[in-house]
Protein backbone atom coordinates (compact mmCIF):
# COMPACT_ATOMS: atom_id res chain seq x y z
CA UNK A 1 0.00 0.00 0.00
CA UNK A 2 1.07 3.72 -0.91
CA UNK A 3 1.86 5.83 1.88
CA UNK A 4 2.97 8.71 0.12
CA UNK A 5 1.27 12.02 -0.30
CA UNK A 6 0.28 13.35 -3.71
CA UNK A 7 1.27 16.69 -4.78
CA UNK A 8 -1.93 17.95 -4.06
CA UNK A 9 -2.15 16.62 -0.86
CA UNK A 10 1.57 18.60 -0.01
CA UNK A 11 -0.10 21.64 -1.65
CA UNK A 12 -3.34 21.06 1.23
CA UNK A 13 -0.04 20.59 3.81
CA UNK A 14 1.64 23.83 2.63
CA UNK A 15 -1.32 26.18 2.83
CA UNK A 16 -2.64 25.17 6.17
CA UNK A 17 0.30 25.56 7.71
CA UNK A 18 0.66 29.35 6.29
CA UNK A 19 -2.94 29.95 7.24
CA UNK A 20 -2.26 28.73 10.78
CA UNK A 21 0.63 30.62 11.33
CA UNK A 22 -1.56 33.45 10.92
CA UNK A 23 -4.37 32.36 12.79
CA UNK A 24 -3.25 30.98 16.50
CA UNK A 25 -1.49 34.13 17.12
CA UNK A 26 -5.28 36.11 17.06
CA UNK A 27 -6.52 33.67 18.87
CA UNK A 28 -7.76 35.02 22.95
CA UNK A 29 -6.20 33.37 26.05
CA UNK A 30 -7.12 29.91 26.84
CA UNK A 31 -10.25 29.60 29.28
CA UNK A 32 -9.94 27.66 32.73
CA UNK A 33 -10.15 23.76 32.42
CA UNK A 34 -12.72 23.80 35.21
CA UNK A 35 -14.67 26.44 33.39
CA UNK A 36 -16.92 24.41 30.85
CA UNK A 37 -19.19 27.14 29.73
CA UNK A 38 -16.14 29.43 28.90
CA UNK A 39 -14.13 26.10 27.00
CA UNK A 40 -17.83 25.16 25.13
CA UNK A 41 -17.72 29.44 23.54
CA UNK A 42 -13.74 28.86 23.24
CA UNK A 43 -13.64 25.54 20.90
CA UNK A 44 -17.01 26.64 19.10
CA UNK A 45 -15.10 30.03 18.22
CA UNK A 46 -12.51 27.99 16.96
CA UNK A 47 -14.84 25.76 14.83
CA UNK A 48 -16.31 29.11 13.41
CA UNK A 49 -12.31 30.61 12.46
CA UNK A 50 -11.85 27.55 10.93
CA UNK A 51 -15.37 26.74 9.55
CA UNK A 52 -14.31 31.10 7.93
CA UNK A 53 -11.03 29.66 6.46
CA UNK A 54 -12.70 26.97 4.97
CA UNK A 55 -11.40 24.31 6.75
CA UNK A 56 -14.25 22.97 8.58
CA UNK A 57 -15.47 20.51 6.00
CA UNK A 58 -12.47 18.91 6.03
CA UNK A 59 -14.04 16.18 8.94
CA UNK A 60 -16.48 14.82 6.21
CA UNK A 61 -16.58 16.40 2.48
CA UNK A 62 -12.26 15.60 2.56
CA UNK A 63 -10.46 12.60 1.85
CA UNK A 64 -9.21 10.33 4.93
CA UNK A 65 -6.05 11.34 3.75
CA UNK A 66 -6.91 15.13 3.66
CA UNK A 67 -8.36 14.73 7.08
CA UNK A 68 -5.23 13.25 8.60
CA UNK A 69 -2.86 16.01 7.20
CA UNK A 70 -5.58 18.73 8.70
CA UNK A 71 -5.21 16.83 12.19
CA UNK A 72 -1.62 16.44 12.19
CA UNK A 73 -0.40 20.13 11.30
CA UNK A 74 -3.16 21.47 13.85
CA UNK A 75 -1.77 19.51 16.26
CA UNK A 76 1.84 20.22 15.45
CA UNK A 77 1.33 23.91 15.58
CA UNK A 78 -0.26 23.80 18.76
CA UNK A 79 -3.90 24.57 17.67
CA UNK A 80 -6.82 24.11 20.03
CA UNK A 81 -7.84 20.96 20.11
CA UNK A 82 -11.51 19.93 19.09
CA UNK A 83 -12.45 20.04 22.62
CA UNK A 84 -16.24 19.75 23.48
CA UNK A 85 -17.12 19.80 19.61
CA UNK A 86 -15.10 16.27 19.46
CA UNK A 87 -18.44 14.12 19.73
CA UNK A 88 -19.98 16.09 16.62
CA UNK A 89 -16.96 16.84 14.79
CA UNK A 90 -16.02 12.69 15.25
CA UNK A 91 -18.24 10.54 15.90
CA UNK A 92 -21.58 12.05 15.30
CA UNK A 93 -21.16 13.95 12.38
CA UNK A 94 -19.42 11.59 10.75
CA UNK A 95 -22.32 8.98 11.43
CA UNK A 96 -24.73 11.21 10.00
CA UNK A 97 -22.59 11.76 6.95
CA UNK A 98 -22.75 8.59 5.85
CA UNK A 99 -25.79 6.96 7.16
CA UNK A 100 -28.36 9.77 7.75
CA UNK A 101 -30.88 11.08 5.08
CA UNK A 102 -30.30 14.11 3.22
CA UNK A 103 -32.62 15.90 5.39
CA UNK A 104 -30.67 15.16 8.17
CA UNK A 105 -27.79 15.79 6.49
CA UNK A 106 -28.52 19.07 6.12
CA UNK A 107 -30.26 19.71 9.33
CA UNK A 108 -27.40 19.07 11.37
CA UNK A 109 -23.96 19.16 9.63
CA UNK A 110 -23.62 22.61 9.19
CA UNK A 111 -24.13 23.73 12.53
CA UNK A 112 -21.69 21.56 13.79
CA UNK A 113 -19.51 22.60 10.97
CA UNK A 114 -19.98 26.04 11.97
CA UNK A 115 -19.70 25.95 15.42
CA UNK A 116 -22.79 26.60 16.36
CA UNK A 117 -23.68 23.75 18.68
CA UNK A 118 -22.58 20.68 21.01
CA UNK A 119 -23.12 17.00 20.39
CA UNK A 120 -22.54 14.42 23.56
CA UNK A 121 -22.21 10.55 23.38
CA UNK A 122 -25.06 8.64 25.14
CA UNK A 123 -24.15 4.61 24.76
CA UNK A 124 -22.52 3.90 28.22
CA UNK A 125 -24.84 2.49 31.02
CA UNK A 126 -24.40 1.75 34.70
CA UNK A 127 -25.01 -1.34 34.43
CA UNK A 128 -24.04 -2.54 31.18
CA UNK A 129 -20.17 -2.17 31.99
CA UNK A 130 -18.17 -2.78 28.93
CA UNK A 131 -21.02 -4.65 26.81
CA UNK A 132 -22.46 -2.04 25.18
CA UNK A 133 -25.08 -3.77 23.84
CA UNK A 134 -26.30 -4.67 27.36
CA UNK A 135 -28.12 -0.98 27.46
CA UNK A 136 -31.17 -1.23 28.69
CA UNK A 137 -32.39 2.49 28.10
CA UNK A 138 -36.01 1.48 26.82
CA UNK A 139 -37.45 3.42 23.96
CA UNK A 140 -41.40 2.95 22.72
CA UNK A 141 -42.74 3.95 19.47
CA UNK A 142 -45.78 6.40 20.52
CA UNK A 143 -47.10 7.64 16.86
CA UNK A 144 -44.31 9.95 15.70
CA UNK A 145 -42.61 10.02 18.75
CA UNK A 146 -39.86 7.32 20.66
CA UNK A 147 -40.60 7.16 24.33
CA UNK A 148 -37.59 6.97 25.80
CA UNK A 149 -36.95 6.08 29.82
CA UNK A 150 -33.55 4.84 31.50
CA UNK A 151 -29.75 6.60 32.07
CA UNK A 152 -26.43 6.62 30.82
CA UNK A 153 -23.37 7.16 32.28
CA UNK A 154 -19.59 8.53 31.23
CA UNK A 155 -21.78 10.97 28.82
CA UNK A 156 -19.16 13.42 27.37
CA UNK A 157 -19.68 16.81 27.57
CA UNK A 158 -23.21 16.22 28.26
CA UNK A 159 -23.39 19.34 30.71
CA UNK A 160 -23.07 22.05 27.73
CA UNK A 161 -24.25 19.63 25.00
CA UNK A 162 -26.78 20.68 22.39
CA UNK A 163 -27.45 17.22 21.24
CA UNK A 164 -27.13 13.45 22.01
CA UNK A 165 -26.51 10.86 20.23
CA UNK A 166 -28.25 8.17 22.09
CA UNK A 167 -28.54 4.41 21.84
CA UNK A 168 -32.05 3.04 22.46
CA UNK A 169 -33.62 -0.46 22.88
CA UNK A 170 -36.65 -0.67 20.68
CA UNK A 171 -37.55 -3.99 20.77
CA UNK A 172 -36.61 -6.16 24.16
CA UNK A 173 -37.62 -9.40 22.33
CA UNK A 174 -34.91 -8.99 19.78
CA UNK A 175 -31.39 -10.40 20.05
CA UNK A 176 -29.35 -7.87 22.37
CA UNK A 177 -27.58 -6.58 19.03
CA UNK A 178 -30.69 -6.77 16.72
CA UNK A 179 -33.16 -4.58 19.17
CA UNK A 180 -30.97 -1.26 19.48
CA UNK A 181 -31.97 1.86 17.76
CA UNK A 182 -29.64 5.18 17.29
CA UNK A 183 -31.12 8.83 17.64
CA UNK A 184 -30.75 11.98 18.04
CA UNK A 185 -31.90 13.55 21.51
CA UNK A 186 -31.91 17.55 21.92
CA UNK A 187 -30.69 17.71 25.29
CA UNK A 188 -33.38 20.81 26.45
CA UNK A 189 -36.33 17.86 25.76
CA UNK A 190 -38.50 18.00 29.22
CA UNK A 191 -37.62 14.94 31.35
CA UNK A 192 -33.42 15.01 30.62
CA UNK A 193 -31.59 15.60 33.65
CA UNK A 194 -28.00 15.92 33.30
CA UNK A 195 -25.25 15.16 36.73
CA UNK A 196 -21.78 16.32 35.62
CA UNK A 197 -19.50 13.45 37.29
CA UNK A 198 -15.67 14.51 38.27
CA UNK A 199 -12.88 12.49 37.30
CA UNK A 200 -9.52 11.69 39.26
CA UNK A 201 -8.03 14.13 36.98
CA UNK A 202 -9.87 16.85 38.31
CA UNK A 203 -12.54 17.53 35.51
CA UNK A 204 -15.72 17.19 34.81
CA UNK A 205 -16.00 16.54 31.34
CA UNK A 206 -17.91 13.41 31.68
CA UNK A 207 -22.11 13.33 32.93
CA UNK A 208 -24.32 11.12 34.08
CA UNK A 209 -28.06 11.90 32.16
CA UNK A 210 -31.17 10.41 33.26
CA UNK A 211 -33.91 10.20 31.03
CA UNK A 212 -37.96 9.99 32.10
CA UNK A 213 -40.14 9.17 29.35
CA UNK A 214 -38.61 12.03 27.37
CA UNK A 215 -40.12 12.15 23.71
CA UNK A 216 -37.57 12.30 20.94
CA UNK A 217 -39.49 12.45 17.38
CA UNK A 218 -39.07 9.13 14.80
CA UNK A 219 -37.43 11.61 12.15
CA UNK A 220 -34.34 12.32 14.72
CA UNK A 221 -33.80 8.52 14.44
CA UNK A 222 -30.55 7.71 11.87
CA UNK A 223 -30.63 4.46 10.56
CA UNK A 224 -34.08 2.32 10.43
CA UNK A 225 -35.44 0.90 13.33
CA UNK A 226 -33.22 -1.81 15.46
CA UNK A 227 -30.25 -1.21 13.33
CA UNK A 228 -28.63 0.82 15.06
CA UNK A 229 -26.24 -1.33 16.15
CA UNK A 230 -24.88 -1.38 12.82
CA UNK A 231 -25.01 2.29 12.75
CA UNK A 232 -23.16 2.25 16.05
CA UNK A 233 -20.48 0.14 14.55
CA UNK A 234 -19.74 2.91 11.87
CA UNK A 235 -20.05 5.35 14.64
CA UNK A 236 -16.91 3.45 16.84
CA UNK A 237 -14.98 3.34 13.79
CA UNK A 238 -14.72 6.75 13.46
CA UNK A 239 -14.07 6.81 17.08
CA UNK A 240 -11.08 4.36 16.98
CA UNK A 241 -9.98 4.90 13.17
CA UNK A 242 -8.77 8.38 13.10
CA UNK A 243 -10.45 10.38 16.13
CA UNK A 244 -6.78 9.66 18.28
CA UNK A 245 -4.17 10.56 15.15
CA UNK A 246 -3.67 14.54 16.63
CA UNK A 247 -3.37 12.40 19.76
CA UNK A 248 -0.24 9.83 18.15
CA UNK A 249 1.07 13.62 17.41
CA UNK A 250 1.02 14.69 20.62
CA UNK A 251 2.29 12.05 22.10
CA UNK A 252 5.64 12.55 19.96
CA UNK A 253 6.35 15.85 20.83
CA UNK A 254 5.92 14.93 24.47
CA UNK A 255 8.04 12.13 24.01
CA UNK A 256 11.10 14.76 22.39
CA UNK A 257 10.08 16.70 25.52
CA UNK A 258 10.79 14.33 28.02
CA UNK A 259 14.43 12.90 26.72
CA UNK A 260 15.41 17.15 26.55
CA UNK A 261 13.90 17.38 30.56
CA UNK A 262 15.81 14.06 31.45
CA UNK A 263 19.25 15.36 29.63
CA UNK A 264 18.37 18.66 32.00
CA UNK A 265 17.68 16.82 35.69
CA UNK A 266 20.38 14.04 35.40
CA UNK A 267 17.98 10.86 34.53
CA UNK A 268 19.53 10.53 31.20
CA UNK A 269 21.96 8.66 32.89
CA UNK A 270 20.02 5.92 33.22
CA UNK A 271 20.58 3.95 30.30
CA UNK A 272 16.95 1.62 31.76
CA UNK A 273 15.18 5.34 31.13
CA UNK A 274 16.94 5.73 28.05
CA UNK A 275 15.76 2.33 26.48
CA UNK A 276 12.06 3.07 27.17
CA UNK A 277 11.98 6.30 25.28
CA UNK A 278 14.03 4.39 22.89
CA UNK A 279 11.09 1.76 22.18
CA UNK A 280 8.53 4.32 22.87
CA UNK A 281 9.73 6.26 19.43
CA UNK A 282 9.90 3.75 17.94
CA UNK A 283 6.39 2.39 18.72
CA UNK A 284 4.39 5.81 18.26
CA UNK A 285 6.22 5.96 14.54
CA UNK A 286 4.95 2.22 14.04
CA UNK A 287 1.60 4.07 15.25
CA UNK A 288 1.49 6.89 13.06
CA UNK A 289 2.67 4.87 9.56
CA UNK A 290 -1.07 2.08 11.39
CA UNK A 291 -2.85 5.74 11.17
CA UNK A 292 -1.49 6.22 7.33
CA UNK A 293 -2.32 2.57 6.75
CA UNK A 294 -5.69 2.72 8.55
CA UNK A 295 -6.91 5.70 6.49
CA UNK A 296 -5.54 4.95 3.39
CA UNK A 297 -7.67 1.21 3.12
CA UNK A 298 -10.20 3.63 4.88
CA UNK A 299 -10.21 5.97 1.55
CA UNK A 300 -10.06 2.69 -0.83
CA UNK A 301 -13.21 1.62 1.37
CA UNK A 302 -15.26 4.64 0.78
CA UNK A 303 -14.33 7.40 3.50
CA UNK A 304 -15.46 5.10 6.63
CA UNK A 305 -12.54 3.30 8.93
CA UNK A 306 -12.39 -0.41 9.06
CA UNK A 307 -12.10 -2.55 11.75
CA UNK A 308 -8.05 -2.71 12.28
CA UNK A 309 -8.79 0.66 14.08
CA UNK A 310 -8.98 -1.24 16.98
CA UNK A 311 -5.64 -3.01 16.18
CA UNK A 312 -4.60 0.89 16.74
CA UNK A 313 -6.98 1.73 19.98
CA UNK A 314 -5.63 -1.63 21.28
CA UNK A 315 -2.00 -0.42 21.23
CA UNK A 316 -2.08 3.03 21.13
CA UNK A 317 -4.12 2.85 24.53
CA UNK A 318 -1.21 1.16 26.70
CA UNK A 319 1.22 3.01 24.76
CA UNK A 320 -0.06 6.25 25.75
CA UNK A 321 0.12 4.37 29.77
CA UNK A 322 3.52 3.42 29.17
CA UNK A 323 4.64 7.22 28.07
CA UNK A 324 3.12 8.89 30.76
CA UNK A 325 4.64 6.37 33.09
CA UNK A 326 8.01 6.88 31.55
CA UNK A 327 7.20 10.87 32.28
CA UNK A 328 6.46 10.25 35.70
CA UNK A 329 10.11 8.47 36.13
CA UNK A 330 11.77 11.34 34.16
CA UNK A 331 9.96 13.99 37.08
CA UNK A 332 10.84 11.99 39.96
CA UNK A 333 9.14 13.01 43.56
CA UNK A 334 7.84 16.16 40.90
CA UNK A 335 5.11 13.22 39.47
CA UNK A 336 2.80 14.11 42.63
CA UNK A 337 2.38 17.86 41.50
CA UNK A 338 -0.79 18.04 39.47
CA UNK A 339 0.69 21.67 38.45
CA UNK A 340 3.64 20.23 36.61
CA UNK A 341 3.76 19.38 32.91
CA UNK A 342 2.65 15.71 32.60
CA UNK A 343 1.14 14.82 35.79
CA UNK A 344 -2.57 15.98 34.84
CA UNK A 345 -2.09 13.67 31.69
CA UNK A 346 -0.82 10.61 33.35
CA UNK A 347 -3.96 10.68 35.46
CA UNK A 348 -5.90 10.84 32.30
CA UNK A 349 -4.36 8.29 30.55
CA UNK A 350 -5.42 5.67 33.21
CA UNK A 351 -8.98 5.80 31.25
CA UNK A 352 -7.58 4.86 27.60
CA UNK A 353 -7.78 1.68 28.38
CA UNK A 354 -11.75 2.18 28.75
CA UNK A 355 -12.64 4.74 26.90
CA UNK A 356 -14.13 4.17 23.61
CA UNK A 357 -14.20 0.53 24.04
CA UNK A 358 -12.16 -1.46 26.48
CA UNK A 359 -9.11 -3.17 25.68
CA UNK A 360 -11.00 -6.56 26.46
CA UNK A 361 -13.21 -5.50 23.94
CA UNK A 362 -10.97 -4.54 21.18
CA UNK A 363 -8.79 -7.98 22.06
CA UNK A 364 -12.33 -9.69 21.19
CA UNK A 365 -12.77 -7.71 18.08
CA UNK A 366 -9.20 -8.49 16.38
CA UNK A 367 -9.56 -12.12 17.48
CA UNK A 368 -13.29 -12.36 15.93
CA UNK A 369 -13.07 -10.20 12.72
CA UNK A 370 -9.53 -9.78 11.87
CA UNK A 371 -8.10 -13.19 12.64
CA UNK A 372 -11.32 -15.26 12.82
CA UNK A 373 -11.25 -17.13 15.46
CA UNK A 374 -14.80 -18.60 16.97
CA UNK A 375 -16.69 -16.78 19.07
CA UNK A 376 -16.80 -17.49 23.55
CA UNK A 377 -19.42 -18.98 24.67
Amino acid sequence: MDLSYTPEEEEFRAGLREWLARALPALPPKPSPDDWPARRAYDLGWQRTLYDAGYAQVHWDASPTTRLIFLEETERAGAPYVGANFVGLLHAGPTIAAEGTAGQRAHWLPPILRGEQVWCQGFSEPDAGSDLAALRTRAWRDGDDYVVSGSKIWTSHAEVADWCELLVRTDPEAPRHRGITWLALPMDTPGVTVRPLRTLAGSAEFAEVFLDEVRVPVANRVGDENDGWRVTMVTLSFERGTAFAGEVVACRRVLGELAREARANGRWDDPALRRRLGRLHAEFRALWRLTQWNVSAAEAAGGVPGVTGSVFKLRYSHARQDLYDTAADVLGADALDLDRPWVPDRLSALSYTIAAGTSQIQRTIVAERLLGLPRGR
